[in-house]
């Protein structure tokens, strides 16, 4: 035997070794793989009340309905989600952004959790520190107000990561500005105020989540992505199947693929017994699975620990004085942005460069739209828009297309005028009425087929339906919204964009765990970075309704409507009807 062949030769006791090493290894592996696809055999309740409305339509004989099989043990989204390979560029920007709106770390959960730990704002105060000039402030100044979190006990807290809002309004005047809030990470935070207008202001600070909430939202996005759940129903001549559907399914079954081909969007439903994938026609809301911890709904108590005031410590309003001839402008140091606009006498003042008109008749708006085709994608909250402009324009006719009630597409005409809106849902998740498959489009997809020009409009709103997933799969939504734009732009210079943010609203228990208002300010936060320095516009419309006096709403009321039209509108139309000046005391 030669000295190659001796070196290849292995003694018994290093075979041995070398087989126990492989068999940890291999056992290791298959350990891993068991919790990872482990799931408990009793469903969660389900709760609805759209469950089964797409069923009402459907008088098939042998119809059978496949239900998922879903685990309330942790479980990270990315074990059960499926999609395409990111670009590296893609990737990077994802983990820049996740970076970017990262919340403040907290210490972990009590087990059991105890509400008297967490922040109580009835014992919470907030004080107004004194002006510049001794207790007196002048437009143009800047206020800053200091918030101190207790617990149930009154004790101080000693973190931060409590979610805040506060606003600065004179309802008298019609007026309202939004504080910027700074989380100090020692139980105190700041809010700092643009004092925009002359008389009367009072401060109003809330707290929406205390941080314990906040980490529930983060577990359940994470550990729960499908906690709403959809359905489709998959139909061959006599037969139907109902099977659910979401971005994310847990390998319980077998799946069918829908993800879209060109944006790479991920979408599946568990594969019918006994149908094709193809059988697929239509999809809609399933349910909400409500799965907490012991005592974590007790974080989610309205008049308790959600969206409830702060009251002050001393005064909550004081008097704004005529700004001085020689006052010179000082900023705090603790914001490094201020609001993007304010209210007053009812009607909204943008501070970011946009001169704002008023579009108070149908002979106004008719003619800053003559001669446009204006497309509005998005969700509900972009389908008032075009509802707001149906009910305000007597000659914009609606054609009947048919179309689900509150789903569509609407497309409306006035002829005469030469004025074309149309508007259309984007794609899933969409938690709307039953949908034909057919009309379930991605707006990156329909954006590239608008021709695009100086008389064509685009309206976009994306945020409202994405509020129970992990904020990558909205940043990965985002990014070929982006691309699409960027060539719609590039093609064709001359093509408005607008893009509507997302807004406050009620949060009663179930909303708060699947459309929380946390969720839609990360939301905000991702579109303001991803569009920056592209040529498109933004309506606010957080501040908008944050600064108004009006309670807060998934769909804001009319008057705030009409304010975010007119903003809309004042983009179209640099020479509308009647221009704003702003307050000569403001100025």
């Amino acid at each position: 035997m030669t000295a190659i062949m001796k070196a290849r030769v292995c003694t018994r006791k290093e075979f041995s070794a070398i087989f126990v090493f492989l068999a940890v290894f291999v056992f290791t592996l298959l350990l891993r793989n068991t919790d990872n696809l482990k799931e408990k055999e009793s469903p969660r309740s389900r709760t609805s009340s759209e469950a089964g409305s797409s069923d009402k339509s459907q008088h098939k004989v042998n119809s059978t309905v496949i239900v998922p099989k879903v685990s309330s043990e942790p479980d990270m989204h990315h074990s059960f989600c499926t999609f395409q390979p990111r670009s590296p560029e893609d990737a990077l920007e994802e983990r820049l952004l996740l970076d970017s709106i990262a919340w403040p770390e907290t210490p972990p959960l009590s087990d059991p959790l105890s509400l008297d730990q967490t922040s109580d704002p009835a014992h919470s105060t907030f004080t107004i520190l004194p002006g510049r000039t001794g207790g007196q402030w002048h437009v143009g100044d800047q206020l800053e107000v200091m918030i101190k979190m207790s617990d149930f006990h009154g004790r101080p807290k000693k973190s931060g990561g409590d979610f805040l809002v506060a606003r600065l309004h004179n309802q008298k005047l019609g007026a309202g500005v939004v504080g910027q809030v700074v989380d100090h990470h020692n139980g105190s935070y700041s809010a700092v105020f643009s004092l925009l207008w002359e008389g009367d202001a009072q401060v109003e600070v809330m707290l929406v989540h205390p941080h314990e909430a906040i980490q529930v939202l983060n577990r359940l996005n994470s550990e729960q992505p499908d906690r709403i759940y959809f359905k489709s129903v998959f139909q061959s001549g006599s037969l139907s199947e109902t099977t659910f559907c979401n971005v994310c399914l847990r390998p319980t079954q077998p799946l069918c693929n829908y993800t879209d081909l060109r944006t790479g969007e991920p979408w599946f439903c568990y594969k019918p017994k006994k149908l094709s994938c193809d059988a697929r026609i239509n999809h809609a809301m399933g349910g909400f699975n409500q799965d907490l911890n012991a005592n974590e709904d007790k974080l989610f108590q309205s008049g308790v620990n959600l969206k409830v005031s702060i009251q002050s410590s001393g005064l909550a309003i004081f008097i704004v004085l005529p700004k001085t001839k020689d006052q010179s402008e000082v900023k705090s140091s603790i914001v490094t942005s201020g609001p993007s606009g304010y209210y007053y006498q009812s009607v909204w003042r943008a501070l970011d460069g946009t001169t704002v008109h008023q579009f108070n008749n149908a002979s106004a708006i008719t003619q800053c739209l003559k001669g446009k085709v204006v497309h509005m994608y998005g969700d509900s909250t972009v389908r008032q828009f075009y509802e707001y402009l149906n009910t305000a324009l007597p000659d914009l006719k609606e054609f009947d297309l048919h179309s689900p009630k509150k789903a569509g597409p609407y497309i409306s005409l006035d002829y005469a005028n030469n004025i074309l809106v149309t508007s259309r849902f984007h794609g899933p998740p969409i938690r709307i009425v039953v949908v034909s498959t057919s009309e379930l489009r991605y707006i990156a997809n329909e954006l590239d087929g608008v021709i695009g020009g100086t008389n064509t409009v685009v309206v976009l709103g994306v945020w409202a339906h994405f509020g129970t997933f992990p904020m990558e799969i909205y940043i990965r939504r985002l990014q070929n919204i982006r691309r699409a734009v960027v060539r719609l732009l590039n093609r064709s210079p001359g093509t408005l964009v607008v893009i509507r943010t997302g807004n406050l609203k009620a949060l009663p228990l179930p909303v708060s765990l699947t459309n929380s208002d946390w969720h839609s300010l990360q939301c905000n936060n991702v579109l303001k970075t991803m569009f920056k320095g592209l040529n498109v516009h933004l309506i606010d419309a957080w501040e908008m309704v944050l600064a108004h006096h009006l309670p807060h709403d998934l769909h804001p009321p009319p008057p705030i409507i009409k304010n975010m039209i007119d903003v809309l509108l004042s983009h179209i139309s640099s020479d509308g009807p009647l221009t704003l000046e702003a307050p000569t005391h403001a100025r």
